[in-house]
């Protein structure tokens, strides 16, 4: 009989979402520099590179590898031998664990979660509950696994009920461009397939939590050696979504997915569930098995395990944001880099909410916009003698049904995140000579260093979804959406998937 004590769980699992907030999996660092090694479109390159960077500068200094530290998921396989000495149950145990780890001070975590999902959406402060997956098994440990999932990533999870003669490859290839890139691609996707509806998202998630290996797999196919059939859908499927073209970051190129991960489950003869779940370029998630003596030991990584690479800016172009006109917007070309200057406004859902209250009701704005750029953020926390925590962009899309009126009644001139906007973004873009700029997804902390100063400047309340001003000195970004409309979310895509064509067909033989 194995004794499982409360401290050393709790303790694990807080040492664990502190360990999985600031270091990648060494699997997912080797896959992702081997694809930036592969790269032939400039855009995905400079995004993966900023995305490389970011990692070891936040393996260096222990911050978080994304602003978005994630809702708190854990699986637990139990032994059927085990006994709990605890006062508290298994969850209250895991939202302890995740309550310390999120406030903790030396690497404060930003709480995302909010209780009342459909009413007052009240921020739970420590990031609480999770989400916990039991199982009891045979066995006399207990095997945990941790991972933090972005909300970007975890919006574009897909199911479908599929007829059992349906091709599941057709129905991917299909649904993953309509997933955006607010997922933040390069990263891996996992699919459940089977089971009930329920089941079949599971397993997609759980498939997450595998390590990346479909170098291995590849290598066992040009091998001759037999596939299961399983493994067949695996590399049918990474070849497939990654022959679309939609790149790192959706910007075209080469690379899309890392890997693909499936578990299967027996279903009943009328079904085919199938659900896909893609984890992000900030793919956080540990293993560990505790078997009675004392918490988890996590090693720290080396180093060395990271690429050395340094961001070249002489590529940008520097811009005076406190002196910028709209005829300078105007001149500005799709795929340009620039480097931001001078001061930026922040705001994001619960902002932007607020702010078209009170425009309809004929309020005054806390702050003037005009010719202004909004920054689509929510910080984390600053600690020791940090002007701001991790502050990369979120998915730009979610605030498009505020973009008009916002351009209209505002005088805002740019907008700043990660992803593609859609049609009625970009038409209302269009319409007023605005401009949106995309920062890079999965570069939180690389951006935190181009940030100089920050204060909040309206809806303090709101928390992390504040109104701040921050200063920025050589902040990258890429023009997504110029003043005539045109998105490099439509055109790389579509250019780097005739590329891609174009390579596979000169590889066959004559």
């Amino acid at each position: 009989m194995t004794i499982i004590r409360q401290e050393d769980f709790i303790q694990s699992i807080a040492d664990a979402f502190q360990y999985i907030s600031c270091y990648h999996p060494k699997d997912y660092i080797e896959a992702l520099y081997q694809a930036y090694l592969h790269e032939e479109s400039p855009a995905a390159k400079d995004a993966m590179a900023q995305i490389l960077i970011n990692s070891r500068m936040c393996a260096e200094g222990r911050r978080p590898i994304c602003q978005d530290t994630g809702i708190a998921v854990v699986f637990l396989k139990v032994g059927m031998k085990v006994q709990w000495d605890s006062t508290l149950s298994v969850q209250e145990m895991v939202n302890e664990g995740v309550r310390r780890a999120y406030n903790n001070p030396d690497n404060k975590l930003r709480a995302s979660v909010l209780l009342d999902p459909a009413g007052k959406r009240q921020n739970s402060k420590d990031n609480t509950p999770a989400v916990v997956h039991f199982e009891i098994v045979e066995g006399d440990g207990v095997e945990v696994t941790c991972a933090a999932k972005g909300g970007g990533s975890e919006n574009k999870s897909k199911f479908y009920a599929l007829n059992p003669s349906d091709s599941i490859v057709d129905w991917v290839v299909k649904t993953v461009p309509t997933m955006g890139a607010g997922w933040c691609p390069p990263g891996i996707l996992g699919i459940g397939i089977g089971g009930t509806p329920e089941k079949a998202m599971l397993l997609a998630k759980e498939s997450l939590m595998d390590h990346v290996d479909i170098h291995e797999l590849k290598a066992k196919a040009a091998s001759g050696a037999e596939l299961t059939r399983v493994e067949q859908l695996r590399l049918e499927i990474f070849e497939k979504v990654n022959a679309l073209g939609i790149g790192a970051q959706g910007l075209g190129g080469l690379t899309t997915v890392l890997d693909v991960k499936i578990l299967d489950y027996p279903t009943h003869a009328a079904s085919l569930p199938v659900a896909m779940i893609p984890n992000c370029a900030a793919t956080r998630h540990i293993h560990f098995h505790l078997d009675g003596n004392g918490p988890a030991v996590l090693e720290t990584p080396k180093l060395e395990d990271w690429p050395e690479i340094t961001y070249d800016t002489s590529n940008g172009k520097r811009v005076d944001l406190d002196n910028i006109t709209p005829a300078e917007v105007a001149s500005w070309q799709p795929g340009d880099v620039l480097l931001l200057n001078g001061k930026i406004l922040t705001g994001r859902d619960a902002a932007h909410k607020r702010m078209v209250d009170m425009l309809n009701k004929g309020e005054k704005l806390p702050v003037d916009f005009t010719n202004r750029f909004i920054y689509y953020v929510g910080p984390v926390d600053p600690v020791r003698d940090e002007v701001v925590g991790p502050a990369g962009p979120t998915t730009a899309t979610r605030m498009d049904k505020f973009t008009r009126q916002m351009l209209e009644q505002t005088g805002l001139l740019g907008m700043i995140g990660k992803a593609e906007r859609g049609p009625a973004a970009i038409e209302a873009i269009k319409d007023n000579k605005a401009v949106y700029l995309m920062a890079v997804g999965g570069s939180a902390y690389l951006v935190s260093k181009a940030i100089k100063a920050s204060k909040v400047v309206g809806f303090a309340d709101l928390g992390m979804e504040a109104i701040y001003e921050f200063e920025v000195q050589d902040m990258p970004v890429t023009v997504a959406v110029d003043s005539c409309g045109t998105s490099v979310h439509n055109t790389g895509p579509a250019a780097w998937s005739v590329k891609i064509a174009d390579i596979a067909r000169a590889k066959r033989p004559a």
